[in-house]
């Protein structure tokens, strides 16, 4: 992401996560954020992910796709950015929280190696709970560990 990206990935997440334009400048300017967009032709960003680097483990933060460009993909080619990074890093975990509502997306993270770990009740700010998901790597050979989710989720 760059900085003249902020403008148009504001306005992305405004229908979904919250995030003006000062909270990303502020993510672009820590040294631990890492920030990946997917642009169209016209290098407007469609989608964006947001995740932070601390030690050996990358915490994903927003994973946002415009409305009109969801379900092309894009989340999911974020993604593999973000594990190949983590890979080259010689990271252990990818961590995120994800809503329990959101069957697409735990759908999704499912597809490219995350499980269920635990949940955090209350999580969001309309109290709905959040389903923490994690992808374990081998910090060597960058292998995805499968595991078993560790709490049920219906299907």
């Amino acid at each position: 992401m760059r900085d003249t990206d902020v403008p148009s990935v504001a306005r992305i997440s405004s229908g979904s996560t919250p995030a003006d334009e000062a909270q990303l400048r502020d993510e672009l300017a820590r040294p631990w954020s890492r920030l990946w967009v997917v642009r169209e032709a016209d290098d407007v960003p469609v989608a964006f992910l947001i995740a932070w680097h601390v030690a050996d483990e990358l915490h994903v933060l927003n994973l946002v796709t415009r409305v009109d460009r969801q379900r092309l993909g894009l989340a999911r080619a974020l993604l593999i950015t973000a594990i190949a990074y983590a890979r080259g890093s010689h990271i252990r975990h990818i961590l995120l929280e994800v809503r329990r509502s959101n069957r697409g997306a735990i759908l999704l993270y499912r597809s490219v190696g995350f499980f269920a770990k635990g949940a955090r009740p209350n999580y969001y700010p309309d109290h709905e709970d959040a389903v923490e998901m994690a992808l374990l790597l081998d910090p060597t050979s960058g292998v995805i560990a499968a595991v078993e989710d560790e709490i049920h989720l219906e299907s």
